[in-house]
């Protein structure tokens, strides 16, 4: 079992991670330059061929999902609670769950650069799930 400091670290450190990553999704401008510049670059760079051209309704989707997890990463972060990492490391799981069917689906192997992290997450922050759940059964 992780002590609560660690805990807290393994929280904030996620939500930083999560900023970092989601906020060139939040804006068509941002995602266009990650997308057309960084991504497509490391894409073909790692011998993957060419990323799809993003159409509006993919643009419009990936904006939704960077700003709700740009406004989600603020709100761990601010309030400081990690009961909230909880909630996070489920929704993780969730997130893995829907990149590994895309992955079976044929997406490309880049998303295997988000996977990984998240899966971690997910189950760092689920160590306080177990936690939460001895401290109820001796109450």
């Amino acid at each position: 079992m992780i002590s609560n400091q660690i805990y807290k670290r393994i929280f904030r450190i996620s939500a930083l991670y999560d900023l970092l990553v989601s906020w060139p999704f939040a804006t068509p401008v941002t995602l266009t330059l990650v997308w057309e510049y960084a991504m497509s670059s490391l894409h073909r760079e790692l011998g993957f061929g060419e990323l799809p051209v993003l159409g509006v309704y993919a643009v419009l989707f990936a904006n939704f999902f960077g700003t709700v997890v740009v406004i989600w990463s603020i709100v761990r972060l601010v309030s400081d609670d990690p009961r909230l990492g909880i909630h996070d490391g489920i929704a993780r799981l969730a997130f893995s769950t829907w990149m590994i069917v895309a992955l079976f689906s044929g997406a490309t192997p880049l998303i295997w650069f988000f996977l990984v992290p998240e899966i971690t997450f997910g189950v760092l922050q689920l160590t306080g799930l177990t936690k939460s759940l001895n401290r109820a059964w001796q109450a």
